[in-house]
């Protein structure tokens, strides 16, 4: 029988806004994946595994609930995986994909052979990961202001403002950069908010003002929209160590967004 017990561990990435995370535990049963606005490339059983930025909940197919399992990925800022990875957000947005589908068969499997013969598989993990960034094109320049002024809590109005691009325009290149369109994102990072205050112990009528909702009831409608529980089965699930963002394994006790 497997450990009962996950055990997650992140730290700061060397690539800018990134996050590298390893996790521990047993295979099943496994947990909802929550929408995050992230995309990441985890190393899951040997296999190099893209996975792209969510709209729902996400269950992972496959655990068979005995032994134990492992998982280590990076986890990229919102919008910055499609310049390094190569393929617009739009593309991968509810999916994973192995690498391979994605990149040459040959480059993925020396790249993958290097991981799994390294030390630090994590770390080399990590490096593969700078070493695409330093040759592939920069991401869309307005990606982080997008992405800030959203999770600020301001409108995709003033974000459009801001910016200084139409409507539409904000919709097109927010479709490849985040796989989704700013209303999408925006609902997405007030939900990951929102849950970081509930799980740092506030009411969830307090919550639900603090993000900007307009009640309680808003709240509740949000997270059932969008992760497929309540805030009651939401904490309940963590209370057993929660959701991976990306892997639907076991997730730590901060944003994760």
């Amino acid at each position: 029988m497997g450990s009962t017990d996950a055990r997650y561990g992140e730290r700061a990435s060397r690539l800018g806004g990134a996050v590298v995370w390893t996790w521990t535990g047993p295979r099943g049963p496994a947990r909802p994946v929550l929408p995050d606005g992230c995309m990441d490339l985890l190393l899951w059983g040997g296999t190099l595994v893209v996975a792209g930025p969510d709209t729902h909940a996400f269950t992972p197919q496959g655990a068979d609930g005995t032994g134990d399992a492992s998982c280590a990925g990076i986890r990229f800022a919102p919008g910055t995986a499609p310049a390094l990875l190569g393929v617009p957000a739009r593309e991968l947005r509810d999916r994973r994909v192995p690498l391979d589908a994605l990149w040459p068969g040959a480059r993925v499997r020396r790249l993958t052979e290097r991981i799994d013969a390294a030390a630090d598989p994590v770390a080399a993990l990590e490096e593969a990961a700078l070493r695409r960034a330093a040759g592939a094109q920069a991401p869309d320049p307005l990606t982080a202001a997008v992405a800030a002024g959203l999770r600020q809590g301001r409108s995709v109005g003033e974000v459009a403002r801001e910016v200084g691009l139409g409507a539409r325009q904000l919709h097109r290149r927010s479709l490849a950069a985040f796989g989704y369109g700013p209303k999408t994102l925006a609902r997405i990072l007030r939900l990951q908010r929102a849950l970081a205050l509930v799980r740092a112990g506030t009411a969830y009528a307090d919550a639900a003002y603090a993000v900007g909702c307009a009640d309680q009831a808003h709240l509740a409608r949000e997270v059932r929209e969008l992760t497929g529980t309540t805030l009651g089965g939401y904490l309940a699930g963590i209370g057993h160590g929660a959701e991976d963002a990306r892997s639907g394994t076991a997730q730590p006790s901060g944003d994760g967004g």
